[in-house]
C-alpha cells in the first residue's frame, strides 16, 4: 500500500511547502482598521480576531514545517531504496555464483561416480 502512495506523495511534497508559504500572508488582514474603532465596538471580537489570526499563522507555519519534514523523509526513503537495490543485486550475484558452483560440483561428482 505504501509503495503505491509513494509516487503520489513524491509528486505532491515539493508543492506543499509552497502552498503553505503562499497561505501565510492570506491569514493577515489586508487593510488596517484602526484598533480604536474595533475596540470601541466590541473588545471581545478584537481579541478573538487576533487569536484567530495568530492561530492561523501558526498552523500555516506548522504545515510548512511538516511539508519540509515529509520531503526529507521521502529523500531518506529513496536513499534506503537505492541501498536495498544494491544489496539485492549483490545477493542475486551470490545466489547465481553458488548455484553455478553447485551444478559444477554435481557434474564432477557424477563423472567420478560413473568412471
Amino acid at each position: 500500500m505504501a509503495a503505491q502512495l509513494l509516487p503520489i506523495v513524491k509528486a505532491i511534497a515539493p508543492y506543499i511547502a509552497q502552498i503553505a508559504a503562499a497561505a501565510i500572508p492570506a491569514f493577515t488582514s489586508k487593510k488596517e482598521i484602526p484598533k480604536s474603532e474595533i475596540a470601541e465596538s466590541n473588545p471581545v471580537v478584537t481579541k478573538q480576531i487576533e487569536e484567530l489570526q495568530a492561530a492561523a499563522s501558526q498552523n500555516a507555519q506548522s504545515v510548512q514545517m511538516l511539508a519540509e519534514k515529509l520531503q526529507q523523509a521521502i529523500q531518506d526513503l529513496e536513499a534506503t531504496v537505492r541501498e536495498a537495490d544494491k544489496k539485492i543485486v549483490t545477493y542475486k550475484f551470490i545466489i547465481f555464483t553458488s548455484f553455478s558452483l553447485s551444478v559444477v560440483s554435481l557434474a564432477i561428482c557424477l563423472l567420478v561416480l560413473l568412471r
